[in-house]
């Protein structure tokens, strides 16, 4: 009691915002930026993030007119939408997030002055419930833990027939998925499959998580050459801002080569049923966790 310091003691430079909803600590972590998150690690600057708006963009069959990301965290993938020069909307949560975006993007304040960009604070679900707004891509940017209360309802089958109302003609969802156990895996890949008639997903870079594509509409199978061909200058130099590549070629081709397909992402747990709002398999993960440890 005398000895114990305020949780966001134990960091160092950083901002400190509380609201209704949670405490966010924007801090600086080695060579990363780093959002915390009611005692939780939610995001880092990584190009993973980029990945979830320049692939679902890149992949589409005509010229994108809008978008839609759902979860802010630090506006890495609202900025990279906004570098396609289309109209973005960003629904998030928590009140205090997007007001970390300065610090850890200098033009953060900028863009959110832009008249492409459109804020909402507020329930990810309940604006799609909500809006009438058709977008050629919608990206879910869930915050790890996969596990946490309430986090199904971005994976359910029901959130999906909502996004597929929300999607303009050949419209495209990516939807990440930030790892899980096996049942997690194969019960989100199975919502999706059963949700959309077109699913192709991609182990992410620095093998953490995996990128969906899933429409209503044929996915092209394009290269990674075609894919570089749609970015613009200005979103190519996005692309490659924390690339780990040198050419956006390069880049799409990393993630190009991790694809997996659908089958072999549910065979590593066939019964699981596919994630509904009455059957969230992420949250309820303790006795599968029980039973792994006693077969070792």
């Amino acid at each position: 009691m005398f000895t114990q310091r305020d949780y966001e003691d134990q960091f160092g430079r950083g901002q400190v915002l509380r609201d209704n909803t949670a405490t966010i600590v924007a801090t600086e972590k080695v060579e990363t930026g780093t959002c915390w998150s009611t005692e939780s690690e939610i995001t880092g600057l990584t190009p993973i993030t980029k990945f979830m708006a320049h692939l679902p963009l890149a992949f589409l069959d005509h010229p994108p007119k809008s978008a839609l990301v759902v979860c802010f965290g630090m506006g890495t993938t609202y900025r990279s939408l906004l570098s396609w020069d289309i109209p973005v909307t960003a629904v998030e949560l928590v009140p205090s997030v997007p007001k970390v975006f300065g610090f850890y993007h200098s033009d953060g304040p900028a863009l959110l002055d832009s008249p492409l960009s459109n804020l909402v604070i507020d329930d990810g679900r309940r604006y799609l419930e909500r809006t009438s707004a058709q977008y050629d891509v919608i990206t879910i940017d869930p915050p790890p833990p996969v596990e946490a209360a309430g986090s199904s309802l971005l994976y359910s089958k029901e959130f999906y027939d909502i996004i597929r109302r929300r999607l303009s003609a050949g419209g495209i969802l990516q939807q990440w998925l930030p790892g899980g156990d096996a049942a997690v895996r194969a019960s989100v890949t199975r919502a999706l499959k059963e949700s959309f008639s077109y699913v192709r997903v991609f182990r992410s870079v620095e093998d953490h998580g995996y990128h969906f594509l899933a429409s209503d509409h044929p996915l092209p199978g394009r290269t990674a050459t075609e894919l570089a061909e749609r970015l613009s200058a200005k979103a190519a130099s996005d692309l490659l801002e924390w690339g780990l590549e040198t050419t956006p070629e390069r880049q799409f081709a990393a993630v190009l080569k991790r694809e997996i397909s659908l089958d072999h992402m549910i065979a590593a747990d066939p019964d699981a049923p596919a994630l509904q709002d009455d059957r969230p398999q992420n949250e309820y993960y303790a006795i599968r966790r029980h039973r792994a440890k006693a077969e070792r």
